[in-house]
């Protein structure tokens, strides 16, 4: 095949961009040059070294030149693939989007899509994509682009303002998460080998993180059915408080039990797709209270883990073991093969809905499976949710539209507008606007 040339905007992280690397050195198939582009230039000329060493340490040397560029236009020169996966601003500016929020009593479990914190996140992460989407338009127009960043929705439908035309994919693992969940409890129903996650089908509905499953099977069988009969157990719902103050101690702020997503299959009769961490910041009623939400297994995730997370990346070195690769749940690269021709793949995807998604607006980025092959990505049309389902994905979508059209004509007073009527908005009026102007000043983008 022809070889590839991708970007990785923000390609000096320590994360994403050394994740999509070694899974890179898994598929054979795929040669060319990889470019890295980070604001943070010695960050990105440290991750070619890195991206060299991982190639080496998996039998792919010469498989891919890397480069570090740091001119955007020149990075994004002929490429055939995008990837972007950045942080929107300094960790200093998750200060203001979780803290000041906290001294008026409106709790986040992340703080990044939803919430006062999600939309001044929205409000640093737009502009930045509308200019990458310009970019593309003029320096790769026919690139497949693959966003991680979060606001994935906000982010995501920034590039398409940018660039009407893009081919553009929000790719988000939380469902991987649920499918996992399912592949635990296959393995203990009909006491068989655990099967890989990806074995199990799912249909989807949603906005992303706010995502989920009207039906779900397994080699045929209908999975729904012992979900419901696991409800059935009167102590299914029990106290996770202990669950949840241990994950403090051990900092394991990212594990949850799957038991808010199946509080949704009992109260709404679908189940949730998304994290518990994440689905609670779209409702109000699981974060009245710090003991509420541990009641359910769940912490937050203080800003100062992660701001310390923040420093110990940026000084992070890989030993030759770490960069030694095993197939991951990241999908980035198979996405890439099936798009270059090779191995078609069924997975969810954030896209304009073109009536996938049939209860919200055409044009709205939504999250629903989607068929990718060759230069393709094809949405499949979703089942409708329950109504009660329809009407909070349909909220949420709404907030999150009046944001971007705020954050794009740069209109506070829209903005206020779209605060005021997010879902977690507990303050009255003035309290509200105190806490809205505040959180201007502090969130600013800023490296």
């Amino acid at each position: 095949m022809k070889g590839e040339r991708i970007c990785i905007i923000g390609g000096g992280g320590r994360l994403w961009a050394i994740q999509f690397i070694k899974d890179l050195t898994l598929n054979p198939h795929i040669t060319g040059t990889l470019v890295l582009y980070d604001i943070d230039k010695e960050a990105a000329q440290n991750n070619v070294e890195v991206a060299m060493r991982a190639f080496a340490a998996n039998g792919a040397t010469g498989r891919f030149e890397v480069e570090a560029i740091d001119d955007l236009d020149q990075a994004l020169d002929g490429c055939t693939l995008v990837v972007i996966s950045i942080e929107p601003g300094s960790t200093s500016c998750r200060k203001g989007d979780l803290l000041l929020p906290e001294e008026y009593g409106i709790l986040q479990t992340v703080g990044d899509t939803t919430g006062p914190g999600g939309i001044m996140r929205a409000r640093r992460s737009i502009p930045l994509f509308v200019e990458f989407g310009k970019a593309i338009a003029a320096h790769c127009p026919d690139a497949w682009v693959i966003n991680y960043t979060n606001p994935m929705t906000l982010s995501t439908a920034a590039l398409f303002e940018g660039f009407p035309a893009i081919k553009a994919m929000g790719c988000c693992h939380e469902v991987f998460h649920l499918q996992n969940f399912l592949a635990d409890n296959v393995e203990k129903w009909y006491s068989v080998p655990r099967p890989d996650r990806r074995a199990i089908k799912i249909d989807l509905t949603g906005v992303n993180h706010f995502t989920f499953i009207t039906r779900a099977h397994w080699q045929g069988e209908d999975l729904m059915v012992h979900l419901r009969k696991e409800l059935q157990n009167p102590n299914y719902f029990a106290d996770l408080t202990h669950v949840a103050l241990k994950r403090r101690e051990e900092e394991k702020w990212f594990d949850c039990d799957q038991r808010v997503a199946m509080n949704f299959l009992r109260d709404f009769d679908v189940l949730g797709a998304a994290g518990d961490r994440h689905l609670v910041e779209f409702v109000p009623w699981y974060l009245d209270s710090e003991e509420s939400l541990h009641k359910w297994g769940i912490m937050r995730t203080p800003y100062s883990w992660r701001e310390r997370q923040a420093e110990e990346k940026r000084a992070k070195t890989f030993t030759d073991e770490e960069l030694v690769a095993e197939r991951s749940d990241e999908e980035g690269v198979d996405i890439l093969w099936a798009l270059a021709g090779g191995d078609p793949l069924l997975t969810n995807i954030n896209r304009p809905n073109e009536g996938q998604i049939s209860y919200l607006p055409k044009g709205r980025i939504v999250e629903s499976n989607g068929y990718i092959s060759k230069d393709s990505i094809i949405p499949t049309v979703a089942a409708d949710p329950p109504l009660s389902i329809q009407n909070l994905v349909r909220h949420v979508s709404d907030v999150q539209e009046m944001t971007l059209r705020a954050v794009l004509a740069n209109d506070m007073d829209q903005l206020f507008a779209a605060f005021l009527e997010d879902p977690l908005m507990i303050l009255g009026r003035d309290k509200a606007r105190e806490l809205f102007d505040r959180m201007l000043t502090a969130t600013q983008l800023t490296y």
